[in-house]
């Protein structure tokens, strides 16, 4: 994650020297040509603000989402991404251009929110509660129409990837041994 959250911000340093040429990897929606930009747009962002607000969440989330194995948390990830990347150019307002990991942010809370419960894994459900606990209000600020500069629907599109993901992904539930008489 890290190394993830690193490559965020190589990419913004090399965008604000290049005159931030690298907004156009946003997506514009319901613009065919656009569609090429679905994934690109998860990683590039509006300034060294934008990034750094999306820097601290992706690091603890993305971590948290990992330790359930790297294939799992990158399948996650590439869902996660594609879908919010594909339903922003569906449902975003016209002539915006939307881009940045916050869609991804919200898809990774999503995900661990759901997760442990759908497995019936308690350590999972610890994880809910305590990403719950931690970083609900600022989701629920987060999917709130009416913000000027923020894309809720990419927001709200992330969480519910990222919800959906925890079916589509999920691992059995927690073993337990059984006991020999």
């Amino acid at each position: 994650m890290v190394a993830w959250v690193a490559l965020l911000w190589l990419l913004e340093v090399a965008d604000t020297v290049a005159g931030h040429a690298l907004d156009d990897f946003g997506v514009v929606p319901r613009t065919t040509s656009e569609l090429v930009d679905v994934v690109p747009s998860a990683f590039v962002h509006f300034g060294f603000a934008h990034v750094a607000a999306n820097s601290v969440p992706l690091l603890v989330l993305g971590f948290l989402a990992a330790l359930g194995g790297l294939r799992r948390f990158a399948a996650v990830c590439a869902l996660i991404i594609v879908c919010d990347g594909l339903g922003v150019w569906l449902i975003a307002p016209a002539h915006t251009n939307t881009a940045g990991a916050s869609g991804l942010v919200f898809g990774l809370f999503g995900f661990l929110l759901c997760s442990g419960f759908v497995e019936r894994r308690p350590m999972g459900v610890v994880f809910a509660v305590l990403v719950g606990a931690v970083w609900g209000g600022s989701i629920l600020a987060g999917i709130a129409p009416g913000q000027t500069g923020v894309s809720w629907q990419g927001h709200l599109i992330g969480l519910l990837a990222g919800v959906a993901s925890a079916f589509l992904f999920r691992r059995g539930p927690a073993r337990r041994d059984a006991l020999t008489v």
